[in-house]
């Protein structure tokens, strides 16, 4: 077998959820009086491939789930909250958590809410990734990061070696044929990363920007 590509990302919940060759997914913002809102994600085949539910189907604020075509159960997002005693302010975080064999939950990334710093317009987001695996890059650093405006849907997920495992993108002519930005984008995927780890952090940055899953 040969040498592994530079470009390999290993997959934070499951293999079968990354692909040898590039990946563009579709997502379709639902509305908010359908299935409490959240958005579905479809291939190239026009596929559901992913489907996030906010709140409005959980019943819980600040929780979000991410589930396969399929209706499986992958991956649960909760807001945490806590005190930052040095600053005397809140400190919130995003948790997601995945399935292992057994259906018992494990703790998969954690990510600072940007709302809590007063730097975010020139910061950007860093994800902590837990357990081995995973292994996100080929450092001892184990996180990701997101650079650019989600909300101008233009931002790159990065890995801790600077380089660009997914992208956040909306393409002119499908900007000009839905009218809303925030209905319809595409993300890309570069090959061998787990595009339901991707998923999830658009699912929160949905969230934390008051769109489809925000209650």
């Amino acid at each position: 077998m040969g040498a592994r590509s530079s470009q390999t990302v290993d997959p934070v919940l499951s293999r079968r959820y990354s692909s040898e060759s590039e990946t563009v997914l579709v997502v379709r913002r639902r509305p908010p009086m359908v299935n409490g809102g959240g958005f579905v994600v479809s291939n190239s085949k026009q596929v559901v491939v992913f489907r996030v539910d906010g709140c409005g189907v959980l019943g819980t604020k600040g929780k979000l789930l991410l589930r396969n075509g399929d209706g499986n159960d992958l991956l649960l997002i909760r807001k945490m909250g806590g005190i930052v005693q040095a600053l005397n302010m809140v400190h919130n975080k995003w948790e997601g958590f995945g399935y292992d064999n057994e259906g018992t939950e494990r703790l998969v990334f954690t990510l600072k809410d940007p709302k809590d710093s007063c730097l975010v317009q020139n910061s950007s987001i860093k994800i902590l990734v837990h357990g081995k695996p995973p292994k996100i890059s080929s450092t001892r650093n184990n996180y990701v990061e997101i650079k650019g405006s989600f909300a101008e849907r233009a931002c790159n997920i990065m890995d801790s070696d600077g380089k660009a495992i997914a992208k956040v993108r909306i393409e002119k002519e499908m900007e000009e044929m839905v009218g809303n930005k925030k209905d319809l984008y595409h993300v890309i995927v570069k090959p061998n990363v787990d595009q339901s780890f991707i998923v999830g952090l658009i699912a929160i940055l949905d969230y934390i920007h008051g769109e489809s899953t925000i209650c």
